[in-house]
Formats: structure tokens, sequence, C-alpha cells
């Protein structure tokens, strides 16, 4: 299981790398870029992470985080099937993604356009897989399970966009 997360987080880095820039953070797009190169060559595809232990932590951008440092507003709250909590702006994060991530360029002009389907299934289970005992915890002792998801999606959203420093709100 460790493999295939660290496969698919992997598969995100260019993504990831585009929006460091786009939130104008050359230091972590290096990071991202050295990551990515380190973890293709001595991860062996991507399935370790030998870049963890040569000091490149791991972080995660997506183009609602560089909406969110633009000054976008989050919008209204909002649980989407299959795909969790989110709001508008991180719904328009998740297709300027999707259209952003080289993968998708290439299976759609060469005609395999189950790799991204197999992809968003493979990550969603994937997802789930990481967050299975969190839920069931939080379900078991929350007074309003939905009010504590929400509660908690904009909490870590906020912190994503401000990369862990702490203080102002979007």
């Amino acid at each position: 299981r460790d493999g295939v997360h660290n496969f698919l987080q992997n598969l995100r880095s260019p993504v990831i790398f585009a929006n460091d820039v786009l939130q104008g953070a050359p230091s972590r797009a290096g990071a991202t870029l050295a990551r990515f190169v380190i973890n293709m060559t001595l991860g062996v595809a991507g399935f370790g992470d030998p870049a963890a232990d040569l000091g490149f932590e791991q972080h995660d951008e997506d183009f609602g985080q560089t909406l969110g440092v633009w000054g976008v507003g989050e919008g209204p709250f909002v649980m989407l099937p299959l795909f969790g909590p989110s709001n508008p702006r991180d719904v328009t994060g998740k297709v300027v993604d999707f259209f952003l991530d080289p993968i998708n360029w290439w299976a759609s002009n060469t005609d395999r356009d189950w790799i991204p389907i197999t992809r968003a299934v493979v990550t969603g289970i994937d997802a789930r897989d990481q967050l299975w005992n969190v839920l069931e915890d939080l379900e078991r002792t929350s007074i309003d399970f939905y009010a504590a998801i929400r509660s908690l999606y904009r909490q870590r959203r906020q912190d994503e966009i401000l990369n862990g420093a702490g203080g102002g709100t979007t």
C-alpha cells in the first residue's frame, strides 16, 4: 500500500510543481522537481521514497490552494459524492489540475482514456485507505459528524494554503 501511495504521489509531481511556480515558491518547486527525479530513478519509478531520506520532504499543492494564495475566497462548503468535502474554489482547482496534468494530456492524445479513470479510482481507494481510521474515529466520537468534517476540512485547507505558517483567513 505504501508503494502504491508513493507512486500516486509521484505521478502528481508535475501538477504540484506547476502550482509551486504559480504560487511564487521557487524553493518548493525545486524540492518538488528534486523529489520527482530522485524517486523516479532511485525510488524505482516512484514506488519508493528515497527523496524523503535525503531531506526532500513531500508536500502537496493544487490549484485550489493556488487560488487561495491569490486571495480567492473559498465560498460555501459542499459535500460532493465520491469526492468528499470541498468548496467552489477547490472544485475549480480540481478541474484546472486535471487539465494541467501531463498524464491526462498524453492519455487523451493517444486514445488511452482508461488511464485517467483508472488512476482516479486507485487514487480514491488510496485516499480512503489513508483516512480510514481517522474517519471512523471521528464518526464515533463527534456529536455532529457533518459539522466536524466541515470544520476539519476548512482548517486543513487553510493550513495547506499557508503552508503550515498559521494565521490569516481565506
